[in-house]
C-alpha cells in the first residue's frame, strides 16, 4: 500500500532550487515504511529504515560479505535513490545536508548500505549538475525517480595507480552515433547489483591519459567479465571485486562536460562529503554502543565505571569535532557562490579545505572505533552481541584507503607551495 504524500523540498535558503521557486511534488511512499515517522521526510524514513532493516541485516551482510539487497528493496520502496533528482525532474530535491544525514543515520545500522548509498548519490549529483541541459539526460534522470534505478561507478582501473584523473580504456566510436568499450576496473563496487554505471574513459584513442570523459551505460548495455572475489577486511557489503566491463551507449550518453570538471567540480567534493557522512555514523554507532555499555556496568558497579567514564568524554568530543568539521563543509558548500563550479572548486584553498575534511574523518573515525573497543573490552572484541564493535572496526580502516590519505598529503604538501591563504 502506498500513501500519496505532499512535500516542500527544505532546502538551504541559497539553495539553486529554492531561488527559483519552491514547488510542491507528490511522491508515493510504501506505507509500511512511514510507521509514527512524517511520512514525507526522507531523514525520517531512512531512520526507520536503518534502525529495523539495515540493522537487522548487517552481521549477516557482513559474514558473508554479501549484497545489503534488504536495505536497498526498502530505499526502492521509500524513493529515496531519486533523493539527489531535482524537485523539477520529479524527485525529491535534496541538497547536500540531507544527503549527508540520511548517511550518517544508514551507517548507524549498516556501514556497506550507507557507502553504497553514497557512492550512488555521488553519481546521481554528477549527472545532474554537468548534463548541461541536454534533453535525454533530463529524461534518464526522470527514470531513475519512475524507477528508483541504482548506479554504481567505474572509475578506478588497473594500471594507472590509483589515479582517478588518467585512464587507459578509451571511447571507440561507431558510424551511427554510438559507443563502445572495454575497462579493467581495479575494483567494481557493487556493480553487479547496479542497474547502471558511470564509467571514466579516454576521450578516444588518440586521447591523452587525462583527456577523460565520463560515460553512462544502463543495464543491457554492458557486462561483467573476469569478476575477481571480495573477501575484504570490512565494507564487505559494497562488493567491489576486480572485474572487467565491457559496453556500449549512444552518443547522448557520454556527459557533456569533461571528466576533469566533473570530478573537481563535483564528484571529490561529493565524495569526501558523503564518504564523511558514512564514517561519522560510524563513530556515532560505536560512541554509542561505548555508552550504553558503560551505563548497564555503573548501575552494577556504580564504583568500576571511572576509568570508562573519562575515555566516554573525550570520545563525545571527538564525535562532536567529526560532526563540526563535516557540517562546516556542508555550509561552505551550500552558501558558496558557485557550488560547483569547476574554476572555483579547484583553487588551492578549496582543495585543502574538502581534502582536510577527508583526511580528519578518515582517521578520526578509526581512533573513535579504536577508543570506543577500549571502553567496552573484550566484549567489543567479540564478533556477535548487542556491543560488539569489531564490524565497526573493520569498516573503519577502510576510509583511509578509499583515495589513500597519502596520495591526498602529497596533493595538499605542492599546493601549499603555491597557496597564498592561511
Amino acid at each position: 500500500m502506498t500513501n500519496e504524500v505532499t512535500r516542500w523540498s527544505p532546502l538551504s535558503p541559497s539553495h539553486p532550487r529554492l531561488q527559483a521557486g519552491c514547488r510542491a511534488i507528490v511522491v508515493a511512499v510504501d506505507s509500511s515504511l512511514i510507521g509514527g515517522c512524517a511520512p514525507d521526510h526522507p531523514v525520517e524514513i531512512a531512520t526507520k529504515i536503518s534502525r529495523e532493516i539495515a540493522a537487522a541485516h548487517a552481521g549477516d551482510v557482513d559474514l558473508r560479505s554479501r549484497f545489503p539487497s534488504e536495505t536497498f528493496d526498502a530505499l526502492r520502496r521509500a524513493k529515496l535513490l531519486s533523493a539527489a533528482v531535482p524537485i523539477e525532474l520529479g524527485g525529491r530535491g535534496c541538497d547536500f545536508a540531507e544527503l549527508a544525514e540520511i548517511c550518517t543515520i544508514l551507517a548507524q545500522g549498516c556501514a556497506s548500505s550507507a557507502m553504497i548509498f553514497a557512492m550512488h548519490s555521488v553519481q546521481v549529483v554528477s549527472i545532474v549538475n554537468h548534463r548541461r541541459g541536454v534533453a535525454a539526460v533530463d529524461d534518464y534522470l526522470r527514470t531513475i525517480v519512475e524507477e528508483e534505478r541504482l548506479i554504481a561507478s567505474a572509475t578506478s582501473e588497473v594500471g594507472i595507480e590509483g589515479d582517478l584523473r588518467r585512464s587507459i580504456a578509451f571511447v571507440e566510436r561507431a558510424l551511427d552515433d554510438r559507443f563502445c568499450f572495454e575497462k579493467a576496473a581495479s575494483a567494481s563496487s557493487y556493480c553487479e547489483h547496479a542497474d547502471d554505471l558511470l564509467l571514466s574513459l579516454r576521450r578516444d584513442s588518440a586521447s591523452a591519459a587525462s583527456d577523460q570523459v565520463l560515460a553512462l551505460v544502463m543495464r543491457g548495455e554492458f557486462e561483467l567479465a573476469d569478476v575477481g572475489s571480495w573477501n575484504a577486511l570490512g565494507m564487505r557489503g559494497t562488493c567491489s571485486p576486480p572485474a572487467r566491463i565491457s559496453g556500449r551507449g549512444a552518443a547522448w550518453q557520454i556527459l557533456p562536460d569533461s571528466f576533469r570538471d566533473i570530478v573537481s567540480a563535483t564528484m571529490v567534493p561529493a565524495s569526501h562529503i558523503l564518504w564523511a557522512a558514512v564514517w561519522l555514523g560510524i563513530a556515532v554507532d560505536a560512541h554509542d554502543r561505548a555508552r550504553r555499555f558503560l551505563q548497564i556496568k555503573s548501575r552494577k558497579e556504580p564504583d568500576g565505571v571511572a576509568i570508562g567514564s573519562n575515555r566516554l568524554g573525550a570520545l563525545s568530543r571527538a564525535v562532536r569535532t567529526m560532526r563540526s568539521q563535516l557540517d562546516a563543509s556542508i555550509r561552505a558548500t551550500l552558501e558558496c557562490d558557485r557550488p560547483f563550479d569547476p574554476e572555483s572548486t579547484s583553487q588551492p584553498g578549496a582543495v585543502l579545505a574538502i581534502n582536510d575534511l577527508k583526511l580528519s574523518l578518515s582517521e578520526g573515525v578509526v581512533e573513535v572505533v579504536h577508543q570506543a573497543v577500549q571502553i567496552v573490552g573484550i566484549t567489543a572484541y567479540r564478533n556477535e552481541g548487542e556491543f560488539s564493535l569489531a564490524r565497526h572496526l573493520r569498516d573503519a580502516y577502510s576510509a583511509p584507503l578509499m583515495i589513500n590519505n597519502d596520495r591526498i598529503r602529497a596533493t595538499n604538501a605542492d599546493l601549499l607551495l603555491v597557496h597564498k591563504g592561511s
